[in-house]
């Protein structure tokens, strides 16, 4: 997080310093009241450029240990560079202090536009910062969605799995039925078949017994009826 407004704030001081170098150069090739202009240019530039290295230092004090030794190098560099540059411009314009501070008023007005910049850059990461952390809570939330879909779909495709495991047994138990159903009905007929050989056999003895006692029964009248 740090690293990143770091970075941020890198290409804004880019941006200055590419302004700035270009100034001590013109200020040799320009002469009185352009010249003033140019050099009071320079100084809220300058300002705005210290404005964003503090800003750097902030978040390098709050920037993880393995991002901390090449900001701090960067940050060295930038301070050598515009310190580098004051220098060409106090150079190129011998009235450069003069110029850029020629009085009480002058001297505020250019801190107050420093502190308007340097309000609206902190305006600016308090938005940026604001953003971070609706956007940590939204993707926060979509991992805790994500989370809880993949649970409902494992748990879904438990219950899946499971109705497949009850339909197996429902089917095996159908068929079982089916086996038992066949079974009593070849019982009822074997059982129908025996009723019948029953009957057969009852009716076959009785027409035995029948017979044994008309044979009986013409034995004993020819024995003692048909004699006389």
């Amino acid at each position: 997080m740090s690293s990143e407004e770091f970075e941020k704030l890198h290409e804004i001081y880019r941006s200055l310093y590419d302004e700035l170098k270009l100034m001590p150069e013109r200020a040799l090739t320009c002469h009185g009241e352009e010249r003033k202009r140019l050099v009071r240019t320079f100084d809220e530039r300058q300002g705005e450029a210290e404005e964003v290295l503090q800003g750097m230092e902030e978040e390098l004090r709050a920037a993880p240990s393995s991002h901390r030794n090449a900001m701090t190098t960067k940050l060295r560099m930038y301070r050598r560079d515009l310190g580098k540059l004051q220098r060409d411009m106090k150079n190129s314009a011998p009235g450069f202090g003069s110029f850029s501070q020629p009085g009480e008023g002058s001297h505020h007005g250019i801190y107050s536009a420093q502190n308007q910049q340097s309000t609206h850059l902190q305006s600016q990461r308090a938005l940026l910062l604001q953003g971070t952390d609706a956007l940590n809570n939204a993707s926060q939330s979509i991992e805790r969605s994500q989370r809880i879909a993949n649970e409902t779909e494992q748990i879904g495709t438990d219950i899946i799995e499971e109705l497949g495991e009850q339909r197996e047994q429902l089917d095996r138990t159908r068929n079982r039925l089916v086996n038992t159903g066949e079974n009593l009905s070849r019982s009822r007929k074997i059982l129908r078949a025996m009723a019948r050989r029953v009957v057969t056999n009852k009716l076959l003895l009785g027409v035995i017994i029948i017979m044994e006692l008309a044979i009986l029964g013409a034995v004993v009248y020819l024995k003692f009826f048909r004699s006389k």
